[in-house]
């Protein structure tokens, strides 16, 4: 039996209005939540059109879904999985076309949703448990007579065949869904061992990688009751089947003291390095589970992720922007900068949020046009909320130079302090250990060598 789908009424509205051009087709997203049982769509979003070329159409004598630009497709989910908060992720694409083009329709899709997946997983640092669902939806609509196709593919197995599932629309699916809230303290200092672009990417990944393990594996409070098992969520509460109020549950993390001092024995190195950049400051996340009987397991593995992709996230936003703004310089710039912050605007209709970055030299004017390029929504300033990380904002650059600048309030707001240094024989912190033992086996060596000439 295939998969069930369980699909927001705000969603089939929105794909009914979507109307494919003569001899072209649409492409989007779709996102929500899977769990082993069911999975639940709560948002649709067709790909942005190219700049400056409008609805682009097939070349002479191709198909339009041989002409469907994958590059651009796969960014655009790229993006939009960057805006969901913890326990949503894109859960596969749509696909609209007109009659003649429907019988192809399902060679695209498999094409687009591998494609997809494998863009998107290059960047992840968590690892899937045996509970993670690996199908990801695919849905063909004819916008002349509305039919619609719903077959799954597992994206784990590159010959797997389409499998059909269940398309079932309800009203106000995630309309009760508890939200887990929590803000995490961040301090991490990752070695960088050369200068190259490539090179700065790797030593970003690793550090994050060695980093986000311990969150994986940390204890989770969730409104004071540790979350390991089994048991509900929500226990002991008798729940209306009618209500619609969102209850807001806080989480707290706790980093075992024994791991990370497993962890940093177990890469005790000592490494010639260029530079480091340092990642401190407080970090607000937040994570949806839905409602038919959630485990507090499954709740604090949603807010631990969401914790690893917001951090994971602005790296990669920054080492962006650096490449854009001083491609022509090599290496990194010495300083103490700020990373963007974190900000959050509630979903149409549903009432979920998502999540934009904004970094200190944009408004929400420029939150509410992305959020507008790449969730087709609009969004008014007002409702952008902007105050649950720091106002202020650290912004110190000094060329090439060793800036030892200290913050008092860096805590308020994720920074990235950069070092960039001369070639030399960096110990970090978490080296300490690997140094400490080869001096005392250099120092036992030269001991007994002495005692046997002697």
């Amino acid at each position: 039996m295939g998969r069930s789908y369980f699909v927001d009424e705000a969603v089939e509205e929105y794909l009914s209005g979507l109307q494919a051009a003569p001899g072209s087709c649409v492409t989007g997203l779709l996102a929500g939540q899977s769990s082993p049982q069911r999975d639940f769509v709560v948002l649709a979003v067709q790909t942005p059109h190219m700049e400056s070329e409008g609805q682009p159409k097939a070349s002479k004598g191709v198909s339009p879904l041989d002409d469907i630009d994958v590059e651009w497709v796969t960014e655009h989910a790229k993006q939009v999985s960057r805006m969901l908060p913890g326990g949503l992720c894109i859960l596969g694409l749509f696909l609209v076309t007109p009659p003649e083009l429907s019988k192809d329709a399902q060679n695209a899709l498999k094409r687009l949703i591998f494609a997809m997946d494998k863009y998107i997983i290059k960047g992840r640092l968590w690892e899937l448990s045996e509970e993670d669902v690996t199908d990801r939806v695919t849905l063909h609509i004819c916008f002349k007579t509305k039919k619609l196709v719903c077959k799954t593919f597992d994206v784990k197995d590159p010959k797997s065949s389409a499998k059909p599932a269940d398309w079932k629309y309800q009203t106000g699916i995630s309309s009760s869904w508890p939200m887990l809230a929590c803000s995490v303290e961040v301090d991490l200092q990752i070695p960088v061992t050369g200068s190259s672009s490539d090179n700065t990417d790797k030593c970003m990944k690793d550090g994050l990688r060695r980093w986000a393990k311990p969150i994986e594996a940390a204890y989770c409070l969730i409104n004071g009751r540790q979350a390991l098992d089994d048991s509900e969520l929500i226990s002991g509460q008798k729940k209306s089947p009618k209500t619609t109020t969102r209850q807001t549950l806080p989480a707290r993390i706790f980093v075992s003291d024994e791991q990370s001092e497993l962890d940093e024995r177990s890469s005790a190195l000592v490494q010639v390095c260029s530079g480091s950049m340092r990642v401190r400051g407080v970090v607000h996340c937040r994570a949806y589970i839905h409602n038919n009987k959630p485990k507090a397991r499954h709740a604090a593995q949603a807010i631990k992720r969401d914790i690893i992709n917001t951090v994971c996230s602005r790296v990669e936003m920054f080492l962006e922007d650096l490449l854009i703004n001083e491609g022509s310089q090599k290496g990194l710039c010495s300083g103490q900068q700020a990373l963007p912050r974190r900000v959050f605007a509630p979903m149409p209709i549903s009432g979920l949020s998502v999540c934009d970055y904004m970094f200190p030299d944009e408004s929400t004017a420029d939150v509410a046009e992305r959020l507008k390029e790449m969730l087709d929504c609009e969004t008014p300033e007002e409702d952008i909320d902007t105050s649950l990380e720091s106002n202020q904002l650290f912004s110190t650059v000094s060329g090439s130079k060793i800036t030892d600048s200290h913050d008092d309030d860096s805590s308020k707001h994720v920074i990235s302090e950069i070092q960039a240094e001369n070639p030399k024989i960096q110990k970090a912190p978490q080296y300490y250990a690997g140094v400490a033992i080869a001096a005392a086996i250099a120092f036992l060596a030269t001991a007994t060598s002495l005692l046997y000439f002697s």
